[in-house]
């Protein structure tokens, strides 16, 4: 039988939205002060009438849904996937108002976009927007890679024991320390050490290329944002292209790889534990799938000839694969020259790094490393059980952190994941096909949206169907939750209706 809600499920589920919904509003305080320190006065009015519309929420919920419950798992899940959605339609305020966009929905998209850290994007005349709705962009992606949970939990809960249930439903379920809230905190620590080593670096390297002291620094915090958080957004229209530089493709790369790797991996290296790195189930996959989508990529290239040179050819190859397989989406290359110069099968080595992803518990999308980790293992145990004598017991044992003993439930829950991603890629790329592109562009589009990507081969602009952007917005959403929140919100409105 399925137990309807009742009004003090909808409470507790209103309070934490609202909590969630007050941080993003806390969040919008760094572009209206970047708009403020460049006098850009309209920008500065927009991102207050955001604050405002937050602000309205949050205090709105809290006032309206006084309770003194807990949160279960389901109202965890609940508030984890709604409060993206709502954060989603606020968080666009600024953007829409911007005049930037051709519709809502297309800021909404952007938005959506940069809390998935996916990158993609239907804005319009990028190189020509403010320095406050630039901060805006990249601080979605910053803030989404940890998770806009997080920032809640770091500021705006207090001990509360259903935390971590909440923290779970955005698709993380590592614990660095005992507390949970101690937890995001550590993970807030990691990632501001990383962005003020990472910054300085790339801001030396763009004055040593010619920017000025201010235009560089701006330019390296919001690269490191994209790079760290693997979100892929840049602060000019060619990307990291823009650059023309291998010392800065090879400094942002450093820092997506090492962004796509799991928090308790990090935090396992800085209490210690360098052993991890070589043993941890995670980054034996990771490099193991990025060979083979190298592979795949270079044949694809080698056939067709396009580069000059090796170097040319190891030079593009790797850091679109790289930054596909991070599902980070910086690109070295314009859009179109997948499909006009790369071709049908190095266009498929990066699909395929893209589906596959970085780590669980990073800022990266995809299937994550330890999923495909978990069912090859799972496939050499049944192996070693068909060629081992009936009476005996096969143990097949991973790392990941600890030491740990594979079952059937852990492999049942890696394979439920997979499907569900393999479903909304083929979800999106059967609409593209719908409206006449090509199979291989459709699931390359697809796949970049559903694993937070952001790469793109062209197929994403504004002027696309409208179906194909709600599909898009909801393949980042699902991808970036990886489901169980998605799942348990699903079922909370068919309880709605058939519930008793």
């Amino acid at each position: 039988m399925i137990i309807r809600p009742r009004l003090g499920d909808f409470r507790v589920i209103g309070l934490y939205t609202g909590k969630v919904i007050l941080g993003v509003g806390l969040l919008m305080l760094l572009p209206l002060a970047t708009a403020l320190c460049f006098g850009e006065w309209n920008p500065a009015i927009e991102f207050l009438i955001g604050i405002g519309a937050c602000l309205v929420f949050g205090f709105g919920t809290e006032v309206l849904c006084q309770t003194r419950r807990d949160l279960t798992w389901s109202h965890g899940l609940v508030v984890a996937s709604f409060s993206w959605v709502i954060a989603t339609a606020l968080g666009a305020i600024p953007h829409w108002l911007s005049g930037h966009f051709g519709s809502y929905l297309d800021a909404m998209f952007d938005i959506m976009s940069g809390y998935t850290t996916t990158g993609l994007y239907l804005l319009q005349d990028l190189d020509h927007i403010s320095h406050g709705l630039n901060m805006w962009r990249h601080l979605l992606t910053y803030a989404g890679g940890q998770g806009i949970i997080v920032i809640a939990l770091t500021f705006l809960f207090r001990g509360t024991a259903g935390a971590y249930k909440v923290y779970v439903g955005e698709g993380k379920d590592e614990r660095l320390l005992p507390n949970v809230i101690q937890t995001a905190r550590a993970i807030w620590l990691v990632s501001l050490t990383y962005l003020v080593v990472g910054s300085l670096a790339l801001w030396v390297t763009g004055m040593w290329l010619g920017q000025g002291p201010v235009r560089g620094f701006l330019h390296a915090v919001w690269v490191f944002m994209g790079a760290w958080s693997t979100g892929g957004f840049a602060p000019q229209s060619f990307n990291t292209f823009y650059y023309h530089s291998l010392v800065y493709e090879v400094i942002s790369a450093i820092i997506f790889v090492i962004g796509s790797f799991n928090f308790a991996l990090h935090w396992a290296v800085w209490t210690g534990d360098r052993s991890e790195i070589r043993e941890n189930i995670e980054i034996i996959s990771f490099f193991v799938t990025l060979i083979i989508c190298m592979l795949i990529a270079t044949a694809g290239l080698m056939q067709l000839d396009i580069y000059p040179d090796a170097m040319a050819h190891f030079r593009k190859m790797f850091y679109q694969v790289a930054s596909g397989h991070t599902t980070t989406g910086f690109s070295t290359i314009y859009s179109r020259t997948f499909v006009r110069q790369w071709g049908p099968l190095a266009m498929l080595g990066v699909t395929l790094a893209m589906a596959i992803g970085a780590s669980a518990c990073s800022t990266a999308g995809g299937f994550k490393g330890i999923r495909m980790g978990i069912i090859f293992n799972a496939l050499v145990q049944d192996v070693r059980r068909m060629i081992s004598p009936e009476s005996a017991w096969v143990v097949q044992k991973w790392h990941h952190i600890t030491t740990r003993v594979l079952d059937d439930s852990t492999v049942r829950t890696a394979m439920l994941i997979v499907l569900s991603y393999v479903g909304i890629y083929s979800l999106g790329a059967l609409v593209g096909v719908y409206y006449g592109y090509d199979l291989v562009q459709s699931l390359f589009e697809s796949v970049s949206a559903g694993s937070n990507s952001g790469l793109s081969c062209g197929v994403l602009n504004p002027i696309m169907p409208t179906l194909m952007k709600i599909i898009y917005t909801f393949e980042m959403w699902a991808g970036r939750l990886e489901f169980m929140s998605l799942f348990a919100l699903t079922g909370y409105i068919v309880a709605l209706t058939r519930g008793r």
